[in-house]
């Protein structure tokens, strides 16, 4: 990023923000600023919290320290090149929309919307929103819809939704995920679930522990029609998909034989944590940083495949279980 210059807001009704670094927050101080829009050309930096009308974003470097919230619509551009990052809670009470083509876009916290659009997107909390659509995103934490969701090749951590659709080969990074109809996949979509993958050795560049791997969901055999009643007695149906009883049975289900809890740990509390944290390789030298950017990068390279991870047979034998609880 070049030399920024220090700037000051003023009352105008449109912030044009380019080369430069924004010291305090955006904040309106009058009614007559609650309309006030932002536009971002790049290379900037906003330190303190931001409200606006709207934000249009050209491109990066671009980053967002302190929680951002607009009234109607956060816009990343489709052709954004640069990373943009916004360090911690991004909210809208409409939109927030960032399907760059070529670019990345790094959320380090939570996304709230009525509409959440992302494509090369990282997420290190959870999207909370009425329609979401997800191409090529990692999300840590949960994508929890009131309405719909889609997903075409992306990890994530879990899910709930209405309805979801899935395309292209996408990844769980804990063992269930929730629907209320059935999901709608494409075919040749395929669901994998990395609760069971050696995630801090992949991080490390260490061999992968025997026992550990990708576990491919059948998307029919591991799924369970459940009824749930409420506390007035309504009766909700909801469409569950599984494999708990796999990482249950497993003997790596201990997670003092997997730092992949320490490494997404790090990922999801990386604007919060007081330092800067890395993994032991197995020779006894320092990992790459546990920065949102280096898990990120990484997390993308499973997702692409270029990390690959090993396949885990999935299937539980009743010898299994009973040695296991027997």
């Amino acid at each position: 990023m070049k030399e920024l210059k220090e700037i000051q807001i003023g009352t105008d009704n449109l912030v044009r923000l380019s080369g430069c670094i924004v010291r305090g927050a955006i904040l309106p101080e009058r009614a007559s600023e609650l309309s006030r829009s932002i536009s971002v050309e790049g290379n900037v930096v906003v330190e303190g919290g931001t409200y606006a009308e709207s934000i249009e974003i050209d491109n990066g470097p671009t980053e967002f320290k302190s929680a951002v919230y607009t009234n109607k619509e956060l816009h990343v551009k489709n052709t954004a090149t640069d990373t943009i990052v916004f360090r911690k809670a991004v909210a809208s009470a409409d939109t927030v929309a960032a399907f760059v083509m070529s670019g990345r876009v790094l959320f380090g916290a939570d996304i709230n919307a009525e509409t959440v659009r992302l494509k090369n997107c990282y997420v290190g909390g959870s999207i909370y929103g009425t329609n979401v659509e997800l191409e090529n995103c990692i999300v840590l934490g949960g994508v929890f819809s009131s309405k719909s969701a889609s997903f075409a090749n992306v990890m994530v951590g879990t899910f709930h939704a209405p309805e979801v659709s899935l395309s292209g080969i996408n990844y769980l990074l804990y063992p269930t995920a929730f629907s209320v109809e059935p999901m709608s996949v494409v075919p040749g979509a395929e669901l994998y679930c990395l609760s069971l993958a050696d995630l801090g050795a992949l991080f490390k560049h260490d061999e992968q522990a025997e026992e550990s791997g990708r576990i491919r969901m059948d998307l029919t055999a591991d799924s369970q029609r459940t009824v749930l009643l409420e506390e007035d007695g309504a009766r909700i149906l909801v469409n569950s998909y599984s494999v708990a009883t796999r990482i249950l049975a497993s003997d790596l289900a201990s997670p003092d034989k997997l730092e992949n809890h320490f490494l997404l740990s790090a990922g999801a509390l990386g604007t919060q944590l007081l330092k800067t944290y890395s993994l032991t390789t197995a020779d006894g030298r320092k990992s790459d940083e546990l920065t949102i950017e280096n898990i990120a990068n990484f997390l993308f390279e499973v997702l692409s495949g270029a990390i690959a991870v090993q396949d885990l047979d999935g299937r539980v034998s009743f010898k299994e279980l009973e040695e296991k609880f027997g």
